[in-house]
């Protein structure tokens, strides 16, 4: 199966806006790309993961045990790079952890029907923030020092809220991506689900005297985790793939460096944070416009260059090994379905 440039291109623009959170000037257009970024991130994942198991069409038998083997293996990888990073110390909150314990979660998913994963979704969109908040309260500061409980319940990428965004893409990849039918629906439910969702946090705000609780519930501050938030970064997640699919397919040279640096995605990540080590924390809490900049122009012209040259990116190469070996069964690699 061939890549497709849409996805890549989404996934690109997702990195790029990881960055800007990172490294952007404090400015209210940059600000947009604050926790949405990271959201539809998430999203792709859950459309690689489908993709891997076959799409539209979900893969049986040993296929099936194959790529459940290879999102477990990448998940492992994942973890271990996440927390290898985290110990760099650079002021940013890494994804990884809690994007390798979704990849392992969605492993456990990959026969789920495409109703199932959207009434999931919808649940987690409802039940996760206030269910997240009073196992915050219940916890003790001993069994919430770190680990899997800061992975579920922690204050940036909560897995228990977060997974909702895995369901959704797992979801919209298995009711097939290329159809012209599934696209509309995408566009009307991203469009509704933007307004309810940072519409009804608008509207709730300036109503209610909410205490510092129900305030929790109610906000779309980035990074909230709360209903509105999660519901309103899934319509935006929805609008920009499907936005991403019809432009690459129009102007797939155009849109190529971007494309490249979403195929490159997890260098890309790496190299960032690397970099932030080596300069220093100023570039985080201290932004000019023209670092901004020259981080955006290194990566996309950097993976561009390497996608055109060499091909897969260093880190998925990495990944994709390790993956390969694992779910090694005898059957021919060419049966495999990669899009990562």
């Amino acid at each position: 199966m061939r890549r497709i440039e849409g996805i890549d291109l989404a996934r690109g623009l997702a990195v790029l806006g990881m960055v800007t959170a990172h490294v952007g000037p404090d400015t209210p257009l940059l600000e947009i790309a604050d926790g949405r970024s990271a959201a539809l991130f998430v999203v792709l994942s859950g459309v690689s993961i489908a993709l891997m198991s076959g799409g539209a069409r979900p893969v049986q038998g040993v296929r099936r045990v194959q790529a459940r083997v290879t999102i477990l293996a990448r998940a492992f990888v994942l973890l271990g790079v996440g927390v290898a990073l985290a110990t760099l110390n650079v002021p940013v909150v890494v994804i990884l952890p809690t994007y390798a314990l979704l990849f392992a979660v969605a492993a456990c998913l990959l026969r789920t029907p495409v109703r199932t994963l959207l009434i999931g979704a919808g649940l987690v969109v409802l039940v996760a923030p206030p269910l997240r908040v009073l196992l915050e309260r219940r916890i003790t500061a001993t069994w919430n020092g770190g680990g899997i409980v800061d992975l579920v319940l922690g204050e940036y990428y909560p897995a228990l809220v977060w997974i909702g965004y895995l369901l959704v893409g797992l979801a919209v990849t298995r009711a097939d991506l290329g159809a012209a039918r599934t696209r509309t629906r995408l566009l009307v439910g991203g469009a509704l689900a933007t307004v309810l969702g940072y519409g009804s946090a608008a509207v709730l705000t300036r109503v209610l005297d909410a205490g510092p609780t129900l305030a929790r519930l109610i906000t779309s501050e980035p990074h909230s985790s709360s209903t509105p938030e999660v519901l309103g970064n899934i319509g935006v997640a929805l609008l920009t793939l499907v936005a991403c699919l019809w432009i690459a397919e129009r102007w797939p040279r155009a849109v190529s460096p971007l494309a490249a640096t979403g195929a490159l995605a997890l260098t890309a990540y790496i190299g960032h944070l690397l970099v932030i080590k080596a300069v220093g924390s100023q570039v985080v809490w201290q932004p000019t416009t023209a670092g901004w900049l020259a981080f955006l122009i290194v990566i996309v012209g950097g993976c561009w260059a390497w996608r055109s040259t060499v091909g897969r990116g260093p880190a998925e190469w990495a990944l994709h090994r390790i993956a390969a070996r694992a779910a090694d069964t005898g059957v021919t690699e060419r049966s495999a379905v990669d899009p990562t």
